[in-house]
């Protein structure tokens, strides 16, 4: 590839990309189920009505008038029903285009697994009371449905009678009662045991939701138990085991207008639940499972969001996102697909330390505006005192909430919805930085350094390979005539300019040469990759250095490369490539436990213990974690964390923060290092130049850097390889 390869995509031309609107979709649906409800109350009429020995006969007891009225009334709730969610989705798209087709395979799988409740599972207990209440409703609304095919069966096809019926009964009757069970625990876990996150968000909405799906299970219960006493009580019924004994408690006598009362009341409650369903936080049944099949993507889950060559670009109006046409469709459609859990503001790291974040703060908020600004129910209902007159997201999304996020991705990754709540922050975040220069005062010195020094720490570029000096043997230069080597090191800056992580740099230098790499550096030609400008928002200052930095490598022809800093691994193998660089590229916690495994590297374990720290950047952005513990594993005792993997606590550097100060609540490096130093581990290893600095920090601000050191994955293993 040539450095004129390397130009930023362009702005793509103004169309609609939409083949078929959500919305236009949705009312298509919305007449069909109409139609389709009609027609089947019209072929229901058609069959002539058989009485079965064992069986139960549909719309027994119930006038012809009542019949037709009831089709029409679910037909057109139905329609209303799909039309107020055709409503919703004209509000999604009012964003930006994203593209989130293709991928069927993944797509497919990740569908599958919101149908069979994965997600929501993953914690034990909201997930077995939900399961009771999902798989329950399920089974029933199934029941149903195969009443009304055995219904419209001519005489010759109809299964439901016999054995059929029998097991048929008892299974629904099961079903309701785990029905009712799962509601009674819902109720119980929201207005009795009140868990933080759940309590914060107890809306009245949620009281009306509990209440009229338990009306729709007892008025269910008590038009069986009202049949069976209008039938005499048969024997087969016996296998309806809940409605059967209540039968007992209706005389036969009145039991006609009992069982026409609660089927009446049964068929409005659902129509009731049809209308609820778009209007309340219950549309989450139908979203939530779209939103996860929308889940995959082209773009890696560590990049942010494509942007147009700012440094070209004379037609852009606006950077990232304030108002609400300026997020995408799926950020948008995210709003109603969440389920109001708290599971991201659980684990997130800023507001488990007392800062003004709360990702799902971010979440209802923007819903808010957006809802607002289009006439529709947001969300989750919110104070009446908490209006919005305008678009403008900022009207309720602050600035301090924004700046608090280290972008660990805990809340998405936390999220059994499928949002993605970092892609949101970091869009906001560029606009403040770009449109409205509106960031913490200390990254004005950062953006500084790195615009007239090509660093983030305003260091003399001439000095990037004096580490060098400190090795009894040559690291070749790429650039240098006559230099070519396999692997590029790419050092990164803290690798370069910092002491503490000049260190890891030397050990992998060491370890590389060790085991007969050939690898060489950039030395002065390497930049920052840029990384700190774009969490940061700064995507002009990114993209300064990212071009640059693409040109220097294709020039010199570089494939493969190797960096110790989990920042640089995610901006040069997941986003360079939006511009042009296209390079393999691997962590070298990933290198040198091949190294291990191909027996090029013989470490001997000390017998220490070591805790491994996960790099946000690393672990849930990329996806790696068992190289790291590998490496642990073959030098020392492995000691985990209780948050540890896709759990892992933040270590406080992420997002830029590393160059801004927290000003609000304890820090969020002092949270982690106490979590690591009580495991009582020797040493608290990682695989990233920033949570070796923020841990290090952190166990000497604890006091206890007299019996407990910090070290980088590199170190710990140069040591039991080239160690005396």
């Amino acid at each position: 590839m040539t450095a004129t390869e390397t130009e930023a995509p362009e702005a793509p031309e103004e169309q609609d990309p939409w083949r078929l609107r959500p919305s236009v979709g949705l009312g298509i649906l919305a007449g069909l189920a109409v139609i389709g409800t009609l027609l089947a109350g019209w072929l229901g009429t058609l069959p002539e009505e058989t009485h079965f020995e064992i069986g139960r006969v549909v719309f027994g007891n119930i006038p012809h008038f009542g019949i037709v009225l009831f089709y029409f009334t679910v037909a057109a709730f139905l329609g209303v029903s799909l039309l107020l969610f055709a409503q919703r989705a004209q509000s999604w798209e009012r964003g930006a285009w994203e593209q989130r087709t293709g991928q069927w395979r993944e797509r497919s799988k990740k569908l599958i697994g919101a149908l069979m409740m994965r997600t929501v599972v993953e914690d034990r207990r909201a997930g077995t009371m939900h399961s009771l209440i999902y798989w329950s409703f399920v089974v029933l609304f199934l029941g149903t449905v195969t009443l009304e095919l055995d219904h419209l069966a001519p005489t010759g096809l109809k299964f439901l009678h016999g054995p059929v019926y029998q097991a048929y009964s008892a299974i629904l009757d099961l079903a309701a009662l785990t029905f009712l069970a799962g509601l009674g625990w819902a109720a119980i876990r929201r207005y009795g045991q009140r868990p933080w996150r759940v309590r914060t968000k107890t809306r009245p909405e949620d009281a009306w939701i509990l209440a009229v799906l338990a009306a729709i299970g007892v008025t269910g219960l008590l038009t069986e138990a009202a049949r069976i006493s209008l039938e005499g009580q048969p024997s087969f019924e016996v296998w309806s085991f809940v409605g059967y004994p209540l039968s007992n408690l209706i005389p036969e006598a009145s039991a006609s207008g009992i069982h026409q009362g609660f089927w009446v009341s049964h068929a409005a409650l659902f129509v009731v639940f049809l209308v609820m369903l778009p209007l309340t936080k219950l549309r989450h049944m139908m979203t939530t499972p779209v939103n996860l099949a929308l889940l995959p993507r082209e773009r890696p889950k560590g990049a942010m969001r494509e942007m147009p060559n700012l440094l070209e670009a004379t037609d852009i109006e606006t950077v990232g996102a304030a108002r609400v046409e300026e997020f995408t469709w799926k950020q948008l459609f995210d709003t109603d697909a969440c389920t109001i859990c708290g599971r991201c503001t659980e684990v997130c790291p800023a507001n488990l330390t007392g800062k003004p974040l709360d990702p799902r703060e971010i979440v209802l908020k923007l819903g808010q505006v957006a809802a607002d600004t289009y006439g529709i129910s947001p969300t989750v209902s919110v104070d009446a005192e908490l209006t919005v007159s305008s678009d403008l997201v900022f009207e309720r999304i602050t600035p301090e909430e924004l700046w608090a996020c280290t972008t660990c991705r805990a809340c998405d990754e936390a999220c059994p919805a499928g949002l993605e709540i970092v892609d949101k922050i970091l869009d906001m975040r560029r606009n403040l930085s770009l449109m409205e220069a509106e960031f913490p005062s200390e990254l004005g010195s950062t953006y500084l350094s790195l615009e007239n020094s090509s660093n983030v720490y305003g260091a003399d570029q001439t000095t990037r390979g004096d580490w060098r000096e400190e090795l009894d043997f040559e690291v070749k230069m790429l650039g240098e005539p006559g230099v070519t080597a396999e692997y590029l090191y790419w050092v990164g800056c803290a690798g370069s300019f910092d002491d503490r992580n000049r260190k890891v740099t030397i050990s992998t230098a060491k370890l590389l040469h060790e085991a007969g790499v050939d690898f060489a550096i950039l030395g002065p030609k390497e930049f920052c990759t840029g990384d700190p400008a774009r969490r940061t928002g700064n995507e002009y200052v990114f993209q300064g250095l990212a071009l640059q930095n693409i040109e220097t490598l294709n020039d010199l022809g570089v494939e493969k490369v190797i960096t110790q800093c989990p920042h640089c691994f995610n901006t040069l193998g997941n986003e360079y490539p939006q511009f042009g660089g296209d390079y393999e590229v691997m962590h070298h916690s990933e290198l040198l436990m091949s190294l291990v495994s191909d027996g090029k590297i013989k470490p001997k374990s000390n017998g220490q213990t070591v805790t491994f720290h996960d790099p946000c950047y690393l672990g849930r952005h990329n996806d790696i974690y068992v190289a790291p513990r590998d490496v642990v594993d073959a030098v020392g005792e492995r000691v985990e964390m209780p948050r540890n993997g896709t759990k892992a606590l933040c270590c406080g550097a992420g997002g830029g923060k590393m160059w801004y100060e927290e000003s609000t609540g304890k820090r969020v490096n002092i949270e982690r290092t106490e979590e690591a130093v009580a495991t009582g581990a020797d040493i608290i290893a990682t695989g990233c130049p920033f949570c070796f600095i923020m841990l290090d920090d952190g166990v000497k601000e604890l006091g206890r850097d007299e019996d407990v050191v910090v070290k980088d994955l590199a170190m710990l293993l140069e040591e039991q390889v080239l160690g005396d």
